[in-house]
């Protein structure tokens, strides 16, 4: 049951997401043209089907509105401020860091240290790190293969935590069968 809500969570992010960056590519639309392009898009399922799905964009709309990502200007919409910024954080989310042809052997860790008092951030965070493909150690410490130095130069600045989040590059990890197995990456 838990995870049934996580994935319509999840479907319904992409939705809004996707409706954010239609409302970011164009200065204004209407309402009606922007239900009605997402309503086309469904054309190929069968009629209940569609129904569901336009009432899933219509209500994401509205959601989007409530929430504040979206303005309604007389019959446009309209990215707001905070639309932007929420793109902008969803994007963040989507990056993945090159990977070279071979491993040089080496783990690069990330552990970080943020006060309880700033749970929103950690959580932020967590989230990004998760999304580029680190993979979670233990609390509050990731590990990834690969170099990624100028990712976490930019994650330290993006975010405002530079005395907070450590980056260690470590020749081996105990027991990183696990690790590499996850990765798929395997001494050179």
């Amino acid at each position: 049951m838990l995870e049934k809500k996580v994935m319509e969570r999840v479907r319904n992010t992409r939705l809004q997401r996707t409706m954010l960056a239609a409302a970011e590519s164009l200065v204004e639309m209407t309402t009606q043209m922007l239900a009605g392009s997402v309503y086309k898009m469904y054309k190929m399922m069968d009629s209940a089907e569609q129904k569901k799905k336009y009432r899933s964009v219509l209500a994401a709309r509205e959601r989007l509105v409530k929430n504040g990502l979206l303005r309604r200007n007389k019959k446009f919409l309209e990215l707001t401020l905070k639309g932007k910024e929420k793109l902008c954080e969803w994007k963040k989310c989507e990056y993945k860091l090159p990977q070279p042809e071979k491993w040089d052997g080496k783990w690069r860790v990330l552990i970080f240290d943020i006060p309880e008092k700033q749970k929103e951030l950690r959580d932020k965070v967590r989230n990004t790190l998760q999304a580029i493909g680190f993979k979670w150690l233990q609390d509050s410490v990731w590990v990834y293969p690969h170099d990624c130095e100028d990712f976490i130069a930019l994650l330290k600045a993006d975010f405002k935590i530079g005395k907070d989040l450590l980056y260690v590059i470590a020749e081996a990890i105990e027991n990183d069968r696990v690790l590499r197995d996850y990765f798929e990456v395997y001494p050179p």
